[in-house]
């Protein structure tokens, strides 16, 4: 029955059969299929759902509407109720209307509005959701091509270990609204250019970057962008085309293909031309993409100090020629402080501590003083998370039973994943309730040993002083004195 469902719309069965069985309920109807494409394809319902909150005005209404029983154990199998088959139906029947090859969540999607009465669609219908409309904008989509996994980069063959979401190791954006709009405006040009994040080192560029990939996941883009991805390429060193002269038409057919399909490359530093040179190789690896920007077969951005950028515009470098440059300037105190404040529950909870608010500002304002080489906010950020990793030692270690627990839902975690995505559904939902069952165990533990009551360790201004003299070889008193003099000074954390 499912063997036209792509991967994403086959997950979304399984989602919705098991949003049913958390209900109680013995058929999984179109709410639950709607849940199941909210939890699945967050690109697809924020597209027209727009916002994060209407999505969770949408879960509060289900669970006010519904009559909620014992749990269904999730190794029983749930019928479809003869409303959600017509839904599947009428999705199959958008998928040939359209002219798509294979059945995807926005068929799925359409198959819910085409299904008038059901309650799912009056839930889209109330938020302004039309099946006109949806199918006007599904319809401009890209046929016989099936969704890719949000965040994942295209199958680019032996250039897959070279791939990365540049979004894994990158903060939340705080900030940088201007900045990101002018980086999105670059990418949505009909010249196709390519644009470069001119800053010094520790402005955000990798962070703005960051936020662009999620946003592209999420959906929430302008609509030129709102069906590609963005990928971090991280180019071999040019000895690579020394071992291999076919290495290159390889390359150059492997990113074309891929930009043809939607992707973006993120090349950091790529401007910075003394960095990329190989020893033995009269030319820079980044030649090795001149082709195919120049031809604007693909789009990539970039990153380079403005020292380097200069220096490519003055040399009339044909990277400076095809690259639009998007001037990132430092922080000030003040900004970076909001920066830090807006970060600070992501690395409180990382780390298990507390920050103080004088430890914020003094993580600024020390950082900005005594620390080189960087700039704000991204030295400051390092303070704080320096002043994390430091508290560990002083944090008590977790019982062991704690640590197995956690240990066994990291494994289940991976298994049930790994069982979705070779579609044994059966294993998935025995994995799920095992999941659960742990999760509850864990919950159980912590209360028991009291975890949750403990107070966390509260990092204040002492703890960034004595962090900012290891990262600077200060000593102490030294750091102490660069702080504001004036007292009433509104940049003075005492003040």
């Amino acid at each position: 029955m499912f063997e036209r469902y792509t991967e994403k719309a086959r997950r979304v069965i399984f989602f919705a059969r098991y949003e049913a069985s958390q209900f109680g309920s013995p058929y999984i109807e179109t709410e639950h299929l709607l849940l199941g494409l909210m939890r699945e394809d967050k690109a697809l319902t924020n597209r027209f759902l727009r916002s994060h909150a209407t999505v969770e005005s949408i879960r509060k209404q289900i669970e006010e509407h519904t009559t909620i029983r014992d749990k269904v154990s999730t190794s029983v199998d749930l019928p479809l109720s003869n409303e959600s088959k017509r839904v599947l139906a009428y999705g199959a029947e958008e998928a040939e209307q359209l002219g798509h090859k294979h059945i995807g969540t926005e068929h799925l999607f359409l198959g819910l509005l085409r299904e008038e009465k059901c309650f799912a669609a009056e839930i889209l219908g109330e938020r302004g959701v039309r099946l006109d409309t949806a199918r006007e904008e599904i319809g401009r989509a890209k046929p016989d091509v099936p969704v890719r996994e949000p965040g994942r980069p295209p199958l680019l063959g032996e250039l897959s270990n070279y791939l990365s979401d540049p979004a894994e190791k990158t903060q939340p954006l705080v900030g940088r609204v201007s900045e990101l709009d002018r980086l999105i405006e670059v990418l949505c040009r009909y010249s196709t250019k390519s644009p470069v994040l001119v800053g010094e080192p520790g402005v955000g560029k990798r962070t703005i970057v960051g936020e662009l990939a999620r946003r592209m996941v999420e959906g929430s883009v302008p609509r030129p962008l709102a069906a590609r991805s963005i990928v971090a390429l991280h180019l071999p060193p040019y000895r690579v085309l020394d071992k291999d002269r076919s290495w290159l038409e390889r390359l150059d057919r492997a990113l074309v293909a891929a930009a043809k399909e939607g992707t973006i490359f993120f090349v950091t530093q790529m401007h910075d031309l003394p960095g990329g040179s190989s020893p033995v190789s009269p030319m820079h690896v980044t030649e090795l993409l001149m082709r195919p920007i120049v031809a604007g077969k693909i789009q990539c951005v970039s990153t380079a100090t403005p020292a380097d950028y200069e220096k490519l515009v003055g040399g009339q470098h044909w990277l400076a020629q095809h690259f639009e440059p998007v001037q990132i300037a430092s922080a000030s105190e003040d900004e970076a402080i909001e920066v830090l404040r807006g970060l600070k529950s992501a690395y409180e909870q990382f780390h298990s501590v507390g920050y103080a608010d004088d430890a914020i500002a003094y993580a600024v304002y020390y950082a900005s003083r005594c620390i080189k080489h960087r700039e704000l906010p991204g030295k400051a950020v390092d303070v704080i998370d320096e002043a994390g990793a430091a508290a560990q030692l002083h944090q008590a270690k977790l019982p062991d039973e704690i640590f197995e627990v956690q240990k066994r839902i990291r494994f289940i975690v991976r298994r049930m994943e790994t069982a979705i995505a070779n579609h044994e559904f059966e294993k998935a939902r025995f994995y799920s309730d095992e999941e659960r069952k742990e999760r509850e165990n864990l919950a159980q533990l912590r209360k028991t040993h009291k975890l949750d009551e403990s107070p966390a360790l509260t990092i204040r201004r002492e703890d960034i002083e004595n962090v900012v003299s290891k990262l600077t070889g200060l000593p102490v008193n030294e750091i102490r004195q660069s702080r504001p003099a004036d007292p009433g000074n509104s940049q003075d954390p005492d003040s």
